[in-house]
């Protein structure tokens, strides 16, 4: 692989005016049609195969009017008991009126009916049905709902609309370019040119915008969730950086040692290149592999994310080279420009020729890596279990970590839905922002009229549960729905336990089936889910690295440690987030208004990215520890040297990662930010915890039964030349151009 990839850098050189114009028109083409192609992004979480799921097909094929988007409307007067003067009366009808003619609404119920008033006459509850679901529900809809009681509240009322019908897509603002501009503020810092950290971002840049052209693009005939564009925006900018980044700091290198800048790039290429590649492969593996999980919106996120870092691996070996191509020995500092000149005319004065390989000059070993390195393996025995102690003192709030999905609840602070569910809970109590809704289906209205009293009756009996709303049947009076109020709050345990509860009770009563569903049953279904998946996933991923390490480095015990690194990186990621977002601790620092239970795909999703992220920096740091292994170094020496040629590069590189994800903890949807919060917390204990002080720790340890693997393995094993071996093979069959 790295001769094909050193070929294919020299390459993408020679024809770099050819490469960048393909990547420009790929860019403006894949640009215009998701101009013209881009469809709607869904904000709801099916479950297929779920009850919950189930009772919601069944309602869209007997309840057609009722199978749209929901909105409760709260309505809060000046004082106590104005609701049931006439004066008080005359105003919430009017609002009444109001809500039942907006556009793609189909009725509005009056609360004086459905009794959906509190005692003390102050608060009252107007429900709203849509036409159409919550996703085709337009932004002039939605506008026109929210503005419904303007005239109410200019005489002292409080109209608060809310319900599912405003979970709109979260923006990607202003905010998150701070982290592009911390990356480049790196950049600059790690390579001394401005030249070097602008091709970087510009190459990167182009991979984003690439990767999320084609997916809008593709928006319109598969469907995205909300939170898939952004994730896949996460990665594609980090990675994107990244693997650019990596690719130009070896070119530099060979640059400084007097090689041309073509030779330079193919060898960058070559190696990096080939880390690269294989690092961008361990990330889409473990995002497409959330396919196995089983849940739809999980997996179109994972492949979206996929894609971009496919998109980003594919610029990097291809337009990166071009466009060091063109920016020559300007890639480096003039200091550093003048010395790489000097190494090539001396080299080229000594031999006579153009054709001999530049003999660099002595190896600098004074840098912060090579002292790090020196004090690390020295104390190794300390440092581990200092680690080891504090990762685990971080994991701790993780045994404790709830998962749920989104309520208003948690909605920032001010916006309409936050509002509105806050006016809820003071006037009618946690447990109306959360209803749930209980399915009664026979062959016959006979069998459906005799169920419904007793499942009404069983409901009503069960501990948690509120109050119980009449039934509504269908045209046909074979379909019964019963409204559920709980006592509790939609992410509440007490609310999870009582959906099993009734599920239990209700389970079979008679011939009827009678099934539990709402936005709650539907969150608790995707939660408990997903909780099952994750072992397996953790399980699969792990055996995976060990599998894709074992390739690379040809040992047993060097993918063990680093799957076992993994699981610590997990693990404190997991306690940290919980301890911020669930408990509540320093939540202020991050902008979080409510503490709640995590998102529920968060945890697995933060596995698989994890994952690839962790084996990025395992590969870049450990490939140069076995190179110098297998050239004669001692162990010892080897993970020296590894780390003192790694450190810098992975360092720049987790920085920019942790600014890019760290950039969406400014964004004030609570799901975006925990997204980024923890993925930025992830990359910072995986890079200067585990890889670059506990692996080499470890490595010290092991000393040379690190790179122990038996022979039968051995031959077993295909090789796949991360370190180039095969590539100095070949370049030393043929001169070098210097």
């Amino acid at each position: 692989m790295a001769t094909l990839l050193y070929r294919l850098g020299r390459a993408s050189l020679r024809r770099r005016r050819l490469v960048v114009a393909v990547w420009l028109v790929v860019l403006v083409g894949l640009g215009i049609a998701a101009a013209t192609l881009k469809g709607p992004t869904a904000s709801n979480f099916t479950m297929p195969g779920t009850e919950s799921q189930q009772a919601l097909d069944l309602l869209a094929e007997r309840f057609p009017a009722a199978s749209g988007a929901t909105g409760t409307i709260a309505v809060k007067a000046p004082a106590d008991g104005q609701l049931t003067t006439p004066e008080g009366q005359a105003v919430v009808k009017e609002v009444v009126q109001e809500a039942a003619t907006l556009p793609g609404v189909v009725g509005a119920v009056d609360p004086y009916r459905s009794q959906a008033i509190t005692p003390n006459g102050r608060f009252a509850l107007i429900q709203v049905q849509f036409a159409t679901v919550g996703d085709d529900v337009t932004a002039d809809q939605r506008e026109a709902y929210e503005k419904v009681g303007a005239k109410a509240e200019a005489q002292g009322w409080q109209i608060a609309p809310g319900g599912e019908v405003l979970n709109a897509e979260p923006e990607v603002g202003s905010t998150e370019a701070l982290g592009v501009l911390v990356a480049a503020i790196v950049l600059i810092i790690t390579f001394g040119s401005l030249v070097a950290a602008g091709m970087t971002m510009l190459n990167a840049l182009i991979g984003v915008g690439v990767g999320m052209a084609g997916l809008f693009a593709l928006s319109g005939a598969v469907e995205l969730t909300s939170t898939a564009p952004i994730l896949a925006l996460m990665l594609g900018l980090a990675v994107g950086i990244d693997y650019s980044l990596f690719i130009t700091s070896r070119h530099r290198q060979h640059l400084i040692e007097g090689l041309s800048p073509e030779e330079a790039v193919g060898r960058a290429v070559g190696t990096a290149g080939s880390a690269v590649v294989f690092a961008g492969a361990t990330v889409v593996i473990a995002l497409a592999g959330l396919a196995v999980v089983g849940i739809p919106f999980l997996t179109v996120m994972g492949l979206a994310a996929a894609g971009t870092v496919s998109v980003a691996v594919l610029v990097a070996i291809t337009l990166a080279p071009a466009l060091l191509g063109f920016a020559g020995r300007r890639v480096l500092p003039r200091k550093l420009r003048r010395a790489g000149e000097a190494t090539a005319t001396e080299a080229t004065e000594s031999t006579g020729t153009t054709g001999a390989a530049a003999t660099p000059a002595a190896e600098d070993r004074s840098g912060f890596g090579f002292r790090w390195a020196h004090w690390v393996t020295r104390l190794r025995v300390p440092v581990i279990l200092v680690g080891l102690l504090g990762l685990g003192l971080l994991a701790l709030p993780a045994q404790d970590m709830r998962i749920a999905l989104p309520d208003a609840s948690t909605a920032p602070v001010g916006s309409p839905a936050r509002t509105s569910a806050d006016l809820i809970r003071e006037g009618f109590g946690p447990g109306f922002t959360g209803r749930l809704a209980v399915v009664v289906t026979s062959d016959s209205p006979q069998e459906t009229a005799t169920a419904v009293p007793q499942v009404t009756a069983l409901v009503q009996r069960t501990e948690g549960v509120l109050a119980v709303a009449p039934p509504q049947l269908d045209p046909s009076g074979r379909t019964a729905l019963i409204g559920v109020i709980p006592k509790s709050g939609p992410t509440d345990a007490a609310t999870e336990t009582l959906v099993h509860d009734i599920r239990d009770r209700v389970g079979s009563v008679g011939d009827a089936e009678v099934l539990l569903t709402g936005v709650t049953a539907i969150g608790i279904d995707v939660s408990e889910k997903l909780a099952d998946a994750m072992p397996v996933y953790l399980l699969l991923v792990v055996g995976l690295s060990i599998l894709l390490l074992m390739l690379v480095f040809r040992s047993i015990l060097v993918p063990v440690k680093a799957a076992l690194g993994f699981l610590l990186t997990v693990a404190a990621t997991f306690g940290i987030t919980v301890a911020v977002f669930q408990q509540g601790h320093l939540a202020g620092l991050v902008g979080l208004d409510s503490p709640a239970p995590l998102i529920s795909f968060l945890p697995i999703l933060l596995i698989g990215i994890l994952f690839g992220l962790a084996m990025d920096y395992e590969v870049f740091l450990v490939s140069r520890m076995r190179e110098d292994f297998v050239h004669g170094d001692t162990a010892r020496q080897a993970t020296i040297n590894g780390m003192g040629h790694g450190a810098r590069v992975v360092t720049a590189a987790a920085l920019i990662m942790m600014s890019v994800f760290g950039g969406f903890i400014f964004l004030d949807d609570p799901v975006i930010k925990s997204m980024g919060f923890a993925l930025a917390v992830g990359v910072a204990i995986d890079a200067f915890v585990v890889r670059m002080t506990i692996v080499p720790a470890v490595m010290s340890l092991l000393n040379t039964r690190a790179w122990w693997l038996p022979r039968w393995l051995d031959r077993a094993l295909p090789n796949v030349d991360i370190e180039g071996e095969g590539l100095r093979a070949h370049l030393d069959k043929q001169p070098v151009n210097v």
